[in-house]
């Protein structure tokens, strides 16, 4: 596990950095210290912010003043119930999550940032505190991917995760909800009154599967949180009702974010996760800047 771990964390980094090339780092503009105003040198300033070309210049010393950097509160609300322990492709959904949750860790490090976690498998609810640092984002990580499997027939609520973020009102920040959106709507009127608050991204992890059935004749699906079984024959008839119906769900998610105000990610166990993650912060940058995405 720790190496596996070590490898993810080594890829996002290598990959995320060298993919961006100098585009705006962070899923919200994030901290740092960009040059502010230049003013004439006062006595007891500090000379190593000496800005020497304005001071050629002008032939008056000046130095170059700061903006502070502005600390973020990061927290993620991920789910683990049973039916994100499922894959039919590079890996399972289980596993992206981890790989977000590294994601999202590394694009809101640095300057004083804090991110802590609520992490959900519908039997039990972890806690892990916001804390900076880069000794307690891989701690966070290794939780999450540590985190024991829930007992087949248990199901989760997202809605529950959410409200738990709600309530105490915690400061102002960015909040990262990480599921499969499968299921219910119920999530969306917790997840609406957080948008009032605080800055939202919502990442929903797809299997193909989930949205489509493979032609193999007789098939048992399984509903891995309420335990129920069906054997069936994957008709033509019944894969289309299949994928019209998966296509009207995914829909409603993406409506029900939009009109909670989150931004909307989708990484597929079939797809290169670390791509998709790229366009979708450059995207966010431009719509920042005035432009177009």
């Amino acid at each position: 596990m720790e190496a596996a771990l070590r490898t993810l964390e080594l890829d996002v980094r290598r990959r995320l950095d060298g993919l961006l090339q100098g585009n705006h780092l962070g899923l919200v503009p994030g901290p740092g210290s960009e040059p502010g105003e230049a003013r004439p040198y006062q006595p007891g300033d500090d000379v190593r912010r000496m800005d020497w070309a304005v001071t050629a210049r002008t032939t008056v010393p000046h130095i170059r003043e700061t903006v502070a950097d502005r600390e973020l509160e990061t927290w993620l609300a991920i789910d683990l119930s049973p039916s994100l322990d499922f894959g039919t492709a590079v890996c399972e959904k289980r596993d992206l999550v981890v790989a977000a949750t590294a994601a999202v860790a590394h694009l809101t490090r640095g300057g004083g940032n804090r991110i802590g976690a609520l992490v959900s498998t519908g039997e039990d609810l972890v806690r892990v505190p916001a804390r900076g640092g880069l000794a307690h984002s891989r701690g966070l990580i290794r939780k999450v991917a540590e985190t024991p499997r829930a007992p087949e027939g248990t199901r989760g609520s997202l809605a529950d995760v959410v409200e738990q973020l709600r309530r105490p009102p915690r400061r102002r920040g960015l909040v990262v909800v990480i599921s499969d959106f499968l299921g219910g709507m119920e999530w969306q009127r917790p997840l609406k009154a957080l948008s009032a608050r605080h800055e939202l991204v919502a990442i929903e992890v797809v299997d193909p599967r989930d949205i489509d059935l493979p032609e193999v004749g007789t098939v048992v699906l399984a509903d891995p949180e309420s335990g129920r079984q069906r054997e069936v024959v994957a008709s033509p008839l019944l894969r289309r009702e299949f994928a019209a119906a998966a296509a009207e769900h995914r829909a409603a998610v993406a409506a029900g974010l939009r009109q909670a105000g989150a931004g909307h990610l989708v990484l597929r166990t079939d797809s290169d996760w670390i791509a998709d993650t790229v366009r979708f912060v450059v995207a966010r940058k431009r719509r920042w800047s005035g432009g177009v995405a």
